[in-house]
């Protein structure tokens, strides 16, 4: 008795009768016969062979069998022995942001971009959020009474740009403090990418940055001779701590202040990102005191820095005083780090490979390894161009009456990249457009001077742009929210979105275009403005987030009774 099984119903009224069991049996089908009544069998040997293998493939065990060589016979009739009288062109699409699109995208915006006069005093209105969550203000803690006895000397030797050195010594302020040892005045590796020998001293003011930490940390310009002399006045001789990234400081606790109190000197090297941002308060106020407070730019720096800033003032009158100044990260060392291709072609891929070369001494000829610039781009990882950072401006609501200070070393091939900048904002300043050769001589040639000239022009910004990251926004984001209540006042592009952006020529439709490309900009503008106010996180930096570890929040209840009382 057969089990009933339910199966669908295919439109007519009495199901199929099961097959016999016998007709079923491939033993059996072979014994009945290979064709049936009234079919003509194979006449010629070809067809009967055809024939027997096509009965061979009906059978489960042939498929298993024959298919593979089958295939693989097939293949090789199809590559080796079939020729094809018309090739078919396949045409591949590039692969998003493999191609430098924007100069296409500029083409396309301008007529409707030169034609916008819908923006009414942008710079003045920029900030929305700066007052929303209560205003902060620094409070820095200082030590009003005696250091106890030192337990050695700390001697670092910082690596790196301006801003990373800027870091080094912050954090060697910290660790000196927290260890109860004295801190030697850092010295600085010559490297061969800025190529700047300068000393402590003639990048910051030594003397005041002594003085101001003399109640929390203390600092001399050198190691005592008695100290020297069992290391052969020699510094090499003294003991150098290789200590790892982001050591925490319980680390310099449990490992460093062993040594320290038996040598009465140790030594580190390299000091860039050496300690963990994420401390106990008491290194967390060291680092506020060293970077906010202890560390200014040597005079003849600060009064350079201030001149300029003062040129800039006079340049944006009709904005009253306000200027922005732009970050722009495309000089060649950083356009061939990135490996970005921009408008490619010979010349392009020459003198990339050069300074790469220059500089890295064959890092990017690894064999196996890849570059994809593409993918680079799309990632938000190429540095933005002068035109890109010009049309983002534009977007933003910046017309071309706004004063822009841009602060950069050498562009990469500027007069061609800085000409459709140049064309949106005539009002464009350098550093070398506002001053005399005379008066930048003291600083030329010397990398981390003319970054720290750079510095103090972009902290006194209305509006500054971080177009790459790096070291230097990383730091003038942090102390332009200890200068303004708390806001970074700082326009921080995503990338990744620009990348998809300016890789569109074709945006909107020909009516909307620009108002299209406009809404995205002013958008982003916004949402830079509401990350503008932000708590340190634990692993953040105190550099970048000063609040609330180097600030305290102050309500405007508070603000009206300080209000009164003045």
């Amino acid at each position: 008795m057969h089990a009933k099984v339910r199966i669908p119903s295919s439109g007519h009224s009495s199901p199929s009768p099961p097959q016999s069991p016998l007709s079923r049996s491939p033993r059996l089908r072979r014994k009945q016969g290979r064709f049936t009544p009234g079919q003509p069998g194979p006449k010629t040997a070809a067809q009967r062979i055809a024939w027997l293998i096509l009965s061979l493939l009906l059978r489960r065990q042939g498929i298993f069998l024959f298919a593979p060589l089958l295939y693989i016979s097939g293949m090789l009739f199809y590559m080796g022995t079939v020729s094809f009288d018309v090739v078919p062109i396949i045409n591949h699409r590039r692969a998003p942001g493999s191609v430098y699109r924007s100069p296409q995208l500029y083409a396309k915006l301008k007529p409707e971009m030169d034609s916008d006069n819908s923006s009414a005093d942008a710079i003045s209105s920029i900030w929305k959020h700066s007052y929303k969550v209560g205003e902060w203000r620094p409070c820095i803690n200082m030590s009003s009474g005696g250091l106890p006895e030192s337990n050695g000397y700390i001697y670092i030797e910082a690596n790196g740009g301006l801003n990373q050195q800027r870091g080094s010594i912050c954090n060697a302020v910290a660790v000196a403090g927290y260890l109860n040892a004295t801190l030697v005045i850092p010295h600085f590796h010559f490297h061969s990418i800025w190529r700047d020998a300068s000393k402590f001293g003639e990048i910051f003011d030594e003397d005041y940055f002594i003085k101001t930490l003399e109640n929390d940390v203390r600092v001399v310009d050198k190691v005592p001779g008695y100290i020297m002399e069992r290391f052969d006045y020699n510094m090499t001789n003294v003991y150098n701590f290789r200590i790892k990234a982001w050591s925490s400081i319980q680390f310099y606790r449990d490992t460093v202040l062993p040594k320290l109190l038996e040598e009465k000197i140790i030594r580190i090297s390299p000091f860039a990102n050496r300690l963990s941002f994420d401390a106990p308060p008491a290194v967390q106020r060291l680092r506020c005191l060293a970077n906010y407070q202890a560390l200014r730019f040597s005079n003849p720096i600060l009064t350079m820095g201030e001149t300029l800033v003062a040129r800039m003032k006079e340049h944006s009158v009709n904005n009253g005083g306000k200027y922005i100044s732009v970050h722009l990260r495309f000089e060649e060392d950083m356009v061939a780090f990135s490996c970005c291709v921009y408008d490619g072609g010979e010349s392009e891929k020459r003198d990339m490979d050069a300074a790469r070369e220059r500089g890295w001494k064959g890092k990017f000829t690894k064999p196996g390894r890849v570059i994809s610039p593409g993918a680079i781009r799309v990632n938000g990882k190429c540095p933005l161009t002068p035109l890109e950072v010009g049309l983002m401006l534009r977007g933003m609501g910046f017309d071309k009456n706004t004063a822009i200070f841009l602060a950069s070393g050498k562009i990469y091939d500027s007069e061609r990249y800085m000409a459709p900048l140049l064309e949106m904002f005539p009002l464009l300043q350098t550093k070398e457009m506002l001053a005399s050769e005379e008066e930048l001589a003291p600083f030329q040639n010397y990398s981390s001077r003319m970054a720290a000239i750079d510095y103090t022009v972009c902290l006194h910004s209305e509006v500054f742009v971080t177009t790459q990251g790096g070291n230097f926004p990383h730091f003038l984001l942090g102390h332009r929210r200890f200068l303004y209540g708390g806001h970074s006042r700082t326009v921080k592009p995503d990338k990744r979105k620009l990348a998809v952006i300016f890789d569109n020529p074709n945006i909107g439709d020909l009516v909307s275009r620009w108002r299209s490309f406009k809404r995205q900009m002013l958008s982003m503008r916004a949402h830079s403005d509401s990350k503008g106010i932000e708590l340190k996180r634990p692993n953040d930096s105190p550099y970048s987030f000063p609040c609330p570890d180097c600030m305290c929040r102050q309500n405007r209840t508070e603000d009206s009774k300080l209000s009164s009382v003045t």
